[in-house]
């Protein structure tokens, strides 16, 4: 787990060049590109279709990393499945069956996700965690870019990380909110390898040196992982 993986989330990207952004991140050497959906209840912003993931999928080879932030997640899978999303995770607190979510997104030959709130704990996956690849610890309360990095939130990480240690399972800890050059070091210093960031890099004057900084800084986080034995 200690492979750094930065997902650039296109919810900081110019909506009216969303081609040449995600272009742009590709050729910078990301692995993955975050994308959020989100309905406007689950939380209070709206953002893309599935339109815009069938779109881009023609225009890109990055792993598609779909962020479902709605309230009847279930009722999607299959089309966000279809469009050429790769990992399609769901929130924990959006969906009342969530083995059943899972499963369903496996049927369609996609890595399943979970994400949390902050306030959310780990304690709430533990039963599922066996059908689960990547879960996505959020930093900030979820629906809009451009917040704070909530430090809290550390812990939280670092408990997951120990969980998915001891019991041996390939499962990727992935972060999102607030995450930038200065501060990318302590998510992954307590076990995080999956990196969403959107306004520090497309905000950024120069996409492939924020996400080069990034990815030395957050490799920094890592030897201090293994140093500290966290």
């Amino acid at each position: 787990m200690s492979k750094i993986i930065i997902s650039p989330s296109i919810l900081s990207a110019d909506p009216a060049n969303l081609e040449r952004d995600v272009r742009l991140v590709e050729e910078a050497g990301a692995e993955y590109l975050h994308i959020d959906i989100m309905d406007g209840h689950f939380v209070p912003n709206l953002s893309y279709s599935a339109n815009v993931i069938r779109a881009l999928r023609k225009k890109s080879n990055l792993i598609f990393d779909v962020h479902l932030m709605l309230q009847d997640a279930d009722k999607f899978i299959d089309e966000f499945a279809e469009a050429g999303s790769d990992i399609i995770t769901v929130h924990q607190e959006a969906v009342p069956n969530l083995k059943e979510t899972l499963k369903n997104i496996h049927s369609f030959g996609k890595k399943a996700g979970v994400s949390l709130k902050p306030g959310t704990p780990v304690d709430m996956i533990l039963n599922v965690l066996d059908l689960t690849d990547v879960v996505l610890l959020m930093t900030v309360e979820p629906g809009f870019g451009g917040q704070s990095y909530l430090h809290q939130v550390d812990k939280k990480i670092s408990e997951l990380y120990k969980i998915i240690n001891n019991q041996n399972l390939n499962i990727g800890i992935e972060v999102d909110g607030g995450i930038t050059e200065e501060n990318v070091n302590r998510p992954v210093r307590a076990g995080a390898n999956i990196i969403v960031s959107g306004s520090a890099i497309f905000n950024s004057n120069n996409i492939k040196d924020t996400i080069n900084k990034m990815r030395k800084k957050a490799e920094q986080g890592v030897q201090e992982r293994e140093i500290n034995n966290f």
